[in-house]
């Protein structure tokens, strides 16, 4: 079988001065998440390392350097799906966990899909993730946004939730995201990274999807079950450009997608200005990016 990933670094109207960050930050997630595959490695760990190298990444809202809430916090959300059995994992609201992806993945095939705040970030522990300082999370940047959102100074917004998508050579299917959310978020609010459907989906039987963008349409649509569905039929190119055009008429979505077939075929779509991808299969060898 064909192997393939497609990651992204956010969509949204990212900065001309971060747009380099991103297209790069995305371009080093794909050559992590292709090693894991060119050694042998399945989709569902190509896209839990790719994704992890964008929660490290201080440039990107995953991990340290995400956005924060209105608070002054740093609120974490992510979530891993593996297209085989339709297992997932997901955390949401978590302050103290530097790669919520890792805590998400531990999710997965345990007795829960979804674990919030403190309860997840008690579970990570037990399955050996160690905490991080809260406070460690943030950089000035960040402060910089959230003031000026406060003040109403009309600040860009930032490039949205990371993800990854991969097939791998036996033909397994996988989807991981993480965010850090909407800047100035409600306390408490949630977004579409961490729900299947939402914010990624995968079945072997179809393909794999994530999404970027304002979370609340993302949710009321169903963005990346919607491509995935599409992908049934329609080529994984096709598949996202239809979904992003259904999601604008239909909700008035704004966003991006990215998916992959089981046959290797992938694709992504955006209806933002900017949306940081990088992608690589067997035909190129080496991440290439688009979108920044």
């Amino acid at each position: 079988m064909p192997s393939a990933l497609v990651v992204h670094a956010g969509a949204w109207s990212i900065t001309a001065s971060e747009r380099a960050a991103h297209g790069e930050g995305a371009r080093r997630a794909a050559q992590a998440g292709w090693e894991v595959l060119e050694g042998g490695g399945t989709a569902r760990e190509a896209v839990v390392t790719a994704v992890q190298v964008m929660e490290d990444d201080p440039a990107l809202n995953a991990g340290r350097g995400s956005v924060l809430a209105a608070d002054g916090t740093v609120r974490l959300d992510a979530a891993v799906m593996d297209g085989r059995d339709l297992e997932v994992g997901a955390v949401a609201a978590v302050t103290d966990l530097a790669n919520p992806v890792r805590a998400a993945d531990a999710v997965l095939g345990s007795d829960s899909v979804l674990l919030v705040a403190g309860d997840a970030s008690a579970f990570a522990r037990e399955r050996g993730r160690r905490p991080c300082a809260p406070r460690d999370l943030i950089v000035p940047r960040e402060v910089e946004r959230l003031a000026a959102w406060k003040a109403g100074a009309g600040a860009t917004d930032p490039a949205d939730t990371v993800g990854a998508v991969a097939v791998d050579a036996s033909g397994g299917l996988a989807a991981a995201t993480s965010t850090g959310g909407r800047p100035g978020k409600r306390v408490g609010r949630l977004g579409d990274a961490p729900v299947p459907g939402a914010g990624l989906y995968a079945d072997v039987r179809a393909g794999a999807a994530c999404c970027s963008g304002w979370g609340e349409e993302v949710l009321r649509f169903g963005l990346a079950r919607h491509t995935v569905d599409l992908a049934r039929e329609a080529t994984a190119q096709d598949a996202c450009w239809l979904a992003v055009k259904a999601f604008e008429a239909r909700v008035r979505g704004r966003g991006g997608v990215v998916a992959v077939r089981p046959d290797g075929g992938l694709g992504w779509a955006f209806d933002t200005p900017a949306f940081a991808v990088a992608w690589v299969d067997r035909d190129v060898g080496a991440p290439r990016v688009a979108g920044v």
